[in-house]
């Protein structure tokens, strides 16, 4: 739990439970691939005190102007909304088309192409650079980009993984789908020149070998990262994530798995000292499946 969640909880509790904030929509994408090391995933830094907490996987919230792209290869947002667990179907799109938009805008990678079969190369320069700068400032939209170049979306790229609701008692709250993908060939990860202040692929198990100390935070280097550990970094889908990461045996195996998608929610357990914990239900209840997070 990092510094805002704990403030957060202790108002909660302080002044007594209240209507919780409405969650924002949102979208994450787990990028993937293989190394002798074990799997890797791309991981950002996000400022401001995100939902999606301060060390991350690519993704953002849903916009209105996701709405526009209509171009895309691959399941129909009706199949989506089925694989998503969701009876609306705009809502699924919308998930799906913000996904791929936000890995875009904060990587640059790119899941389109101008048919089934294809997908675009040669997105590393200056003028796609000015795209994503553009998109990420709302100068122009995701829709337009794809209608210049003749691209529909590669849903069939995406993988669904899990949905994460933010706890009750935050002061910013994400209802946020996250998906896997591995980067096309030819394309590789790379900051936003205005936004980005650190990214890498991380090797799940490593990351999780360092969970205790404070390496990861201090690698980044900024005040609200150094001397802190995972727990306080990340929050507890992306915790969750990377422990199920590390456990697998390659990308193909972790795409390829069948996996219900299930609804998460931390809860906030107050202990006999006053301290803070959230406990998450990682499986149903008569598995008795939990991760507790100090």
């Amino acid at each position: 739990m990092n510094a805002d969640q704990r403030e957060a909880a202790e108002t909660w509790v302080e002044y007594g439970e209240r209507t919780p904030r409405k969650p924002r929509m949102a979208s994450s994408v787990v990028l993937l691939k293989d190394s002798s090391a074990g799997l890797k995933t791309y991981l950002t830094y996000r400022p401001g005190g995100s939902p999606l907490g301060t060390v991350a996987f690519p993704g953002g919230t849903i916009e209105v102007a996701d709405d526009d792209v209509t171009d895309w290869v691959g399941p129909s947002a009706t199949a989506w909304a089925k694989s998503l667990g969701t009876d609306d179907i705009g809502l699924a799109k919308r998930h799906v088309v913000a996904a791929i938009r936000e890995l875009f805008e904060e990587t640059g990678i790119l899941l389109a192409g101008t048919d089934a079969s294809s997908v675009i190369e040669g997105i590393s320069g200056p003028e796609w650079m000015r795209a994503r700068e553009s998109i990420a400032a709302q100068e122009s939209t995701f829709a337009s980009l794809l209608e210049r170049y003749g691209l529909g979306l590669r849903t069939d790229l995406l993988k669904p993984l899990s949905h994460w609701i933010s706890p009750e008692f935050a002061h910013r709250r994400f209802d946020t789908r996250y998906f896997a993908a591995t980067p096309p060939v030819n394309q590789e990860p790379t900051l936003l020149t205005s936004k980005g202040v650190w990214g890498r692929w991380a090797c799940a198990s490593e990351i999780l070998a360092q969970r205790s100390n404070s390496a990861l935070g201090d690698e980044i280097g900024l005040p609200n990262t150094t001397a802190l550990t995972l727990g306080e970094l990340v929050v507890p889908g992306v915790e969750i994530i990377l422990e199920k990461i590390a456990a697998a045996r390659g990308c193909i195996a972790y795409l390829n798995h069948k996996r219900p998608i299930s609804e998460y929610q931390p809860r906030l357990i107050v202990g006999d000292d006053g301290g803070f914990t959230l406990e998450v239900a990682t499986a149903p209840a008569s598995e008795g499946g939990l991760c507790r997070e100090r």
